[in-house]
């Protein structure tokens, strides 16, 4: 049988050359062309897809469809459920990505073993050989009893044994390393895991095999490969964190069967990666006595409420004062310094401003705009921030403090680790008091100023 005929496409416009050109006839974009598989021509091929084309196909009335509740299979680590869901969904296609050596395969591994006494699993290793992986196994202390292995980057062979074996639950480490045979291009190539991730995006949909497959990421941190790989997946995991911390963070950026911007946090141990159960207590600073410069924020990622500290450090700057910020917006910076002079008189023209969330996590929401602006305002005073002390909300370029969602769970959360103080949006002010929290409702970013001055 003859192998398929390979074409180039462009990604810009979609035309196709039959040879690769470092710039496409059709539309002149340069290092457009990607290899692909090219559809068969003739008359018997064109008969046969007018024939597809003209076949009539069944169609459902949206409301006679039975929409009931998507089963779902815990994994047996709850931070990895609480990202994905609930637990693994039977036909589900997970893409997860991450930093090289921050425990992708290790949490994987760690799953597929919890996973092996309720169901059969797969482990296809393109990256490590057998014997590797199984002495990581014994590292973790995993038993690994009913856990099976594959060492093998050749696509067609790899659905082959999954046909074969029937598992419930399979790992691809890692996407990039396989290819297909009926490409030319090399094992990583936009062609290869573009075609790679459709196969067994199918194999996964038409035998209700749970796929996960694992990503390699740019410098830039982004999924390395086509966008359309994000596509065609069900869920998009992400691991954060640094390599030299033992924190990992595990973030959902897409997910058919559950909420986004849900996080997993996880400690790197000896014995592998093990959920924390309180994470705000990592992303506050343990402080003898408080300090200038600093301020608690309660921030929501995804269904759960987080305590997160935001530090801020102002200090005497050149000709052209430097605005750096870590974890945060650095132009929403720009912007609430600009509020800050305009509407509260606090004027950072000729100074540098630093601000960093600790722990490492990345705070996107705008509810942390208040907290930002009292940290810097504690830092130019040089004075700290009472004991307990936290705040939330929205600050608008008007000078408006704007209400952030699910005030009360924010502020149960911040009652129930102990905070006394808090200054929140007048329309996030609970309407029954919270035991041991004395709340201070604003309106305007000069009404916040002003109440941190009287404490």
């Amino acid at each position: 049988m003859a192998a398929p005929k390979t074409v180039y496409t462009c990604s810009a416009c979609g035309g196709t050359n039959p040879k690769w050109l470092g710039r496409c006839p059709h539309c002149n974009e340069w290092n457009t062309l990607e290899e692909g598989v090219g559809e068969p021509t003739g008359a018997a091929a064109s008969k046969n897809r007018f024939q597809a084309l003209t076949r009539s196909q069944p169609v459902a009335t949206l409301a006679d469809i039975d929409a009931g509740e998507i089963a779902r299979t815990p994994t047996g680590i709850e931070e990895l459920d609480r990202v994905l869901g609930g637990g693994i969904v039977a036909g589900g296609v997970v893409l997860i990505g991450g930093d090289p050596g921050i425990g992708k395969s290790t949490l994987l591994l760690q799953a597929v073993d919890a996973l092996a006494t309720q169901m059969k699993v797969l482990y296809v290793t393109g990256e490590e050989s057998g014997a590797q992986l199984a002495l990581r196994s014994r590292r973790l202390d995993l038993t690994g009893a009913h856990v099976r292995v594959l060492a093998e980057i050749n696509l067609e062979r790899i659905l082959a044994t999954i046909e074969a074996e029937q598992p419930a639950f399979c790992v691809i480490d890692s996407i990039q390393t396989l290819y297909s045979e009926q490409l030319t291009s090399a094992p990583g190539s936009v062609a290869q895991v573009r075609e790679c991730s459709a196969q067994l995006t199918r194999t996964a949909k038409s035998g209700g095999c749970t796929i996960v497959l694992v990503g390699h990421v740019t410098k830039d941190g982004n999924l390395a490969g086509p966008r359309v790989l994000e596509h065609i997946v069900d869920t998009v995991l992400y691991f954060e964190g640094d390599t030299h911390s033992s924190f990992r963070l595990v973030r959902a950026f897409k997910n058919r069967f559950g909420a986004v911007n849900e996080i997993g946090v996880f400690a790197m141990t000896e014995r592998g990666l093990k959920g924390v159960a309180n994470p705000s207590a990592i992303f506050l600073s343990t402080h003898g006595e408080p300090v200038p410069g600093s301020c608690v924020l309660v921030t929501l990622e995804g269904t759960r409420p987080m305590l997160v500290e935001i530090q801020a450090l102002v200090d005497a700057g050149g000709p052209s004062p430097r605005r750096l910020s870590v974890g945060l917006e650095r132009d929403r910076l720009a912007m609430l310094l600009a509020v800050l002079h305009r509407h509260a008189g606090v004027s950072t023209g000729d100074q540098d401003v630093f601000v960093n969330a600790v722990g490492g996590v990345r705070i996107s929401e705008p509810a942390a705009d208040l907290a930002v602006l009292l940290a810097i305002q504690s830092s130019i005073r040089n004075r700290a921030l009472p004991r307990g002390f936290l705040a939330f909300g929205e600050v608008g370029l008007a000078g408006e403090v704007r209400p952030a969602p699910r005030g009360q769970d924010r502020l149960k959360e911040a009652a129930k680790l102990g905070f006394s103080v808090a200054i929140v949006p007048k329309a996030n002010a609970p309407k029954k008091p919270i035991e041991g929290l004395t709340i201070h409702a604003v309106e305007r970013i000069e009404e916040a100023i002003e109440v941190l001055r009287g404490l």
